[in-house]
C-alpha cells in the first residue's frame, strides 16, 4: 500500500475534518522526529497516519468494540473510555490496513497514555501526537524544539506537561501514564498529581 492509498483509506474513515488533518500532521512530525533520532521513518509515518482510527468513536462504541475483540478493559479505561481509542486503533490498523508490524502497532497503542516501557518509535509517535503544530498550549514550541534534539528529555518534559494539564482539569492520571512517568524519572508528587 502506498502512502497515498493509506492516506485515502484513513480519510475515508475520519472524513476531511480536523481529525484527518491532525493525523497527517502527526505522520509528518513522526517522520521528522524519526529521521532526527535514527528511527525507521516509514514505521513512524505509518503509525502516525493510523494512530487515531478509532478516536471519533463514542464511548459506548469504544467499549463495545474492545469487548468484541476480547481486549481487556481495566477500571481506569472503563471510567475514561476515550483512552481505549489507542488500543482499538491498533486492532483496526491490523484488521483493516493489514499492519502486522508489532513495532508500529505498539506505537499506536501507546500514543495516548504512554507506558512503562517505550521504544524510540513509541516515543516518536507519542511526541508527534502531543506536539504537532496545531496543538495549542504555551510550552508546545519549546517541547517540540527539545523533541528534535533529545528524545528522552522531551518525553520527560512532555509527560510532566501532560500530567500538569490533567491535574489542572481535575482529571485522573492513567496508570500507564504514571508508569511512564516513573520510567522517565518523574515522581507524581513533583508535578502535583496522584495516580488513579
Amino acid at each position: 500500500m502506498t502512502f497515498t492509498e493509506l492516506a485515502r483509506g484513513v480519510r475515508e474513515r475520519l472524513g476531511q475534518d480536523h481529525r484527518y488533518r491532525h493525523t497527517v500532521r502527526v505522520a509528518r512530525c513522526a517522520d521528522l522526529l524519526a529521521q532526527r533520532h535514527g528511527v525507521d521513518p516509514r514505521k513512524a509515518r505509518l503509525a502516525g497516519m493510523l494512530h487515531d482510527l478509532a478516536r471519533l468513536y463514542p464511548a459506548e462504541r469504544l467499549v463495545a468494540e474492545c469487548e468484541a475483540r476480547s481486549l481487556g478493559i481495566d477500571a481506569f479505561e472503563r471510567a475514561n473510555p476515550v483512552v481505549l481509542h489507542a488500543r482499538l486503533g491498533a486492532a483496526i490498523a491490523a484488521e483493516s490496513f493489514g499492519v502486522q508490524d508489532q513495532d508500529v502497532l505498539a506505537a499506536i497503542e501507546k500514543h495516548t497514555t504512554a507506558a512503562a516501557v517505550m521504544s524510540p518509535l513509541d516515543c516518536v509517535v507519542y511526541l508527534a501526537d502531543g506536539l504537532e503544530p496545531e496543538r495549542d498550549f504555551p510550552e508546545r514550541a519549546a517541547l517540540w524544539d527539545l523533541a528534535t534534539n533529545d528524545l528522552t528529555s522531551a518525553m520527560r518534559e512532555t509527560i510532566k506537561s501532560s500530567i500538569r494539564h490533567l491535574t489542572r482539569k481535575g482529571q485522573s492520571v492513567a496508570p500507564a501514564t504514571a508508569a511512564a512517568a516513573r520510567n522517565f524519572g518523574i515522581s507524581l508528587e513533583e508535578v502535583g498529581a496522584s495516580a488513579n
